[in-house]
């Protein structure tokens, strides 16, 4: 009985200092918190058009937040650090409209606006302190039942010790419902700010509603983190009626657009079969020959999926993306000459696209020809200039730098990809080469020597 009560004890103590340590992490490189990215140029314009009118009324400073993309299926966002935004590819894929996704970045706009981040942080802090005061109650009354040979104020000293972990739990999400409740009232006053429908939002919490796979009745709202879709299902309805932007539609371009996404996601993230159910081949529209195009050149022969995207080409010749695709295909086939003149074609289309760069500058890179390996850095350079993140681009850049003779460059490009995929250790290794081959004061050299001081985010 005794050694029961103590094994509870410590799972309830190890349970809620569980919850601390994830309310308190500081944020670092996110692939080293094991979050799996995905980069694509197509789908990040697109969510980037529509977080810009949100984050504009929000107050944000233009970049202030970066909206990154998940790669899972599941319905989510969310927030770190007060800078970043995580959107799930399952989010852009489910969402019907555009609309509903908009709602979704507004409502985490809401979250960062509304400091929630360090407010929840505070509320650990006010829960540990609960706990603290819980556990030297409940020890005192267990060395009393001890000392008066009580086994059953022992035990009571011992019930309550393991329950303060539950109330220092129970208060950190009642503090977490109630900004989920302002994060959705913010959302709301964003959609109105800029003209839109908060009939999106209203949407998805229907949805979530239906996939409650048990009864209200049987729900313990008070050991949730969020409010009951119900619940805010009525706070949205009361809103949304009042509105005057309540029938407020997407546009058609931005509805295609959607549509072109949620075939890419699915194309490059299901299975084959499962694509072609969900586009099967009497659907003759843009987003059907989409997906099949790039499922095409993913499992099939280079030369036939080439085909498909010429297809898609001669339908929207002026869609960057397209073009992009074609290179990609090339490149991804074995064939890195002939995706340049096609990556160059999407970069006129859509000038500066650092990741559109980096493909270019990746082919060039794979072509192993010395007159392509000048442009290979120049072009890797400008990706990198314009966003640091693309670990790819470093990798490029160190094959070229080396090709060049220029090994301290490489050894400086090397440790900053590693940096960025979250490996730190590795990082500093090639960081350390770089800055004994640099000149000292140089920017590599610097570049090196920030590496080198960077200490791992700690609690």
């Amino acid at each position: 009985m005794t050694t029961s009560i103590y094994a509870n004890i410590i799972k309830s103590v190890k349970w809620f200092f569980a919850i601390i340590l994830a309310f308190s992490m500081t944020a670092g490189p996110a692939a080293a918190q094991g979050i799996p990215l995905v980069r694509d140029a197509e789908i990040e314009a697109l969510v980037r058009e529509y977080s810009q009118p949100i984050f504009k009324v929000a107050g944000f400073k233009s970049n202030f937040v970066a909206i990154h993309l998940v790669r899972s299926n599941q319905f989510n966002a969310f927030v770190a650090d007060g800078r970043r935004m995580f959107i799930n590819l399952g989010t852009l894929r489910q969402a019907a409209t555009p609309n509903e996704v908009i709602g979704v970045i507004a409502h985490e706009a809401g979250h960062i606006a509304g400091g929630h981040l360090s407010r929840i942080r505070q509320a650990v802090a006010g829960a540990r302190t609960i706990s603290i005061v819980s556990s030297i109650l409940a020890g005192a009354a267990i060395v009393a039942g001890a000392a008066s040979g009580s086994r059953s104020a022992a035990e009571a000293g011992a019930g309550l010790l393991q329950g303060s972990g539950s109330i220092a739990a129970r208060t950190i999400l009642a503090h977490q419902r109630s900004e989920e409740v302002a994060a959705d009232r913010s959302a709301v006053t964003y959609l109105e700010r800029t003209g839109q429908s908060s009939v999106g939002m209203l949407k998805t919490f229907e949805t979530l509603q239906r996939q409650i796979p048990v009864t209200a009745s049987s729900i313990d709202p008070y050991v949730l983190s969020h409010p009951l879709p119900r619940e805010r299902i009525g706070l949205i309805q009361n809103l949304v009626n009042k509105s005057k932007f309540r029938d407020k539609k997407d546009s058609a371009s931005m509805i295609a657009r959607h549509k072109l996404m949620q075939a890419k996601i699915s194309a490059f993230t299901e299975h084959p079969q499962r694509v072609g159910r969900r586009y099967p081949s009497k659907d003759k529209s843009l987003a059907a020959d989409y997906a099949r195009a790039i499922v095409g050149y993913r499992f099939g022969k280079v030369k036939r999926a080439q085909k498909n995207i010429d297809k898609l080409i001669s339908r929207a010749p002026n869609y960057p993306y397209f073009w992009e695709l074609k290179g990609q295909a090339y490149l991804e086939g074995g064939q890195p000459k002939n995706a340049i003149a096609p990556l160059r074609k999407a970069l006129k289309l859509a000038p500066g696209q650092p990741i559109m760069q980096t493909l270019l500058g990746h082919a060039l890179v794979a072509t192993n020809n010395p007159k392509n390996n000048k442009e290979a850095i120049k072009v890797l350079t400008k990706a990198i200039l314009k966003d640091q993140t693309i670990a790819n681009a470093h990798t490029q850049l160190a094959i070229a730098h080396s090709r060049a003779g220029q090994t301290g460059l490489a050894s400086l490009a090397t440790a900053n990809g590693l940096f960025f995929l979250g490996d730190i250790r590795g990082a500093k290794f090639h960081a350390s080469r770089a800055k004994k081959k640099l000149k000292t004061g140089s920017r590599g050299w610097i570049q090196a020597d920030d590496i080198l001081k960077f200490k791992n985010p700690r609690l």
